[in-house]
């Protein structure tokens, strides 16, 4: 690794020769601009206003830009003899906790590396000092044609420098915040915990840059002439929540068959209660559900209200009562499960004034007929 910057970590009165290398790479796919027409390469050249031609890096300096135009030119030695002791120095001011660093404040790492022999004792002791306290170090350092504030850790045996951003180039979060109060319920709770156990935790060297290997797939394709691949076929992502619950069970299924288990919450995860197939959405109110029978005289009485009774003008025909399942008239069930019978099949099944005169003269007229003697 090439050293990017070559000083000393000030621990108290223990001055620790260090050389800094970059941490971190970047693997991104990088594209040139080209000319449409015709593909030309489409480069930027350094050009000098006044004499208007290129000039080479060797050529090209600082210069900071006064309020009215004038450049005031900067060199090197310039910035190197500043008055500050993190010209050339890693400055250790305190030492905290790691939570006291907000993750926001993280930026580019770098690799501290001992230079040379003499180095190597002082910069054993600050590793191992930091391993045994739990903590981080807090420092400042000038890289870059600037003062930058830097927190010092411990990766595998290796003393590792987080450079940080300054507390007030960190923006409020105001403005980001939902602007309305938004309640969650228990049960949406419960359901987003068990997605989180669900989805369990992941190995993190076993994630990779899908986004990367597809561009290197297109360019391989187009430079052997094949045919580039096509975008993988199915749902959309994204669209919007009609119902939250019904997306979280969702979620927790799919992530289940993803895992290959049981989608019924059977498992060792977290208990998923499955809302019926007719909920509504969380912000709607259920209606209330109506509880018991309706008595027997309770539904006597409704039947008697919606059909009021008719005075029958035909003769009866029969005196059997209508049909249950009859469509225009609803029927009343007791609570043992009996019909009641309507006003109008009542009125059907009585029987008429003179039939029963006649049915009551032959009813007489059979009990008091006179019994025949025996002859003697």
């Amino acid at each position: 690794m090439r050293s990017i910057w070559n000083g000393a970590i000030s621990f108290g009165l223990v001055s620790i020769p260090i050389k800094v290398v970059n941490a971190t790479e970047n693997h991104a796919i990088s594209f040139r601009q080209i000319h449409l027409d015709d593909g030309g390469r489409i480069r930027y050249r350094k050009v000098c206003e006044l004499e208007d031609n290129e000039v080479s890096a060797a050529e090209i300096g600082k210069a900071y830009e006064d309020a009215d135009g004038t450049l005031i030119p900067i060199t090197d030695e310039d910035l190197a003899s500043l008055p500050i002791p993190t010209t050339r120095t890693i400055e250790i001011v305190a030492f905290v906790p790691a939570d006291r660093i907000d993750p926001l404040q993280m930026d580019t790492a770098y690799y501290l590396a001992a230079n040379g022999v003499p180095a190597a004792k002082p910069y054993v002791l600050l590793r191992e000092a930091l391993k045994r306290s739990q903590k981080v170090a807090v420092a400042k350092f000038a890289l870059r044609g600037r003062e930058r504030l830097g927190m010092l850790r411990v990766v595998d045996d290796v003393i590792a420098m987080h450079g940080l951003l300054w507390p007030d180039e960190i923006r409020a979060t105001d403005e980001v915040a939902p602007d309305t109060t938004i309640k969650v319920r228990d049960k949406e709770l419960d359901l987003a915990d068990a997605l989180m156990d669900t989805l369990g935790e992941v190995d993190l060297e076993d994630l990779h840059d899908d986004y990367r290997e597809a561009v290197e797939e297109l360019v391989t394709a187009k430079a052997e002439g094949h045919e580039t691949p096509a975008a993988p076929s199915g749902e959309k992502a994204g669209g919007k929540v009609l119902d939250l619950m019904a997306a979280l069970e969702k979620s927790v299924r799919a992530a289940k068959e993803s895992r290959g288990e049981e989608a019924d919450g059977t498992g060792e995860d977290a208990e998923v209660t499955t809302l019926p197939s007719g909920a509504r959405a969380p912000n709607r109110t259920a209606p209330k559900e109506v509880g018991g029978k309706k008595s027997t005289s309770a539904a006597k009485k409704t039947a008697a209200k919606k059909t009021p009774p008719r005075k029958s003008t035909t003769k009866p025909t029969s005196s059997k009562p209508p049909t249950e399942n009859r469509a225009t008239k609803p029927t009343a069930k007791s609570t043992a499960g009996t019909t009641t019978k309507r006003p109008e099949a009542a009125e059907a099944s009585r029987p008429t004034k003179k039939t029963a005169t006649k049915s009551a003269t032959k009813t007489a007229t059979k009990k008091t007929a006179p019994r025949k003697r025996a002859s003697a």
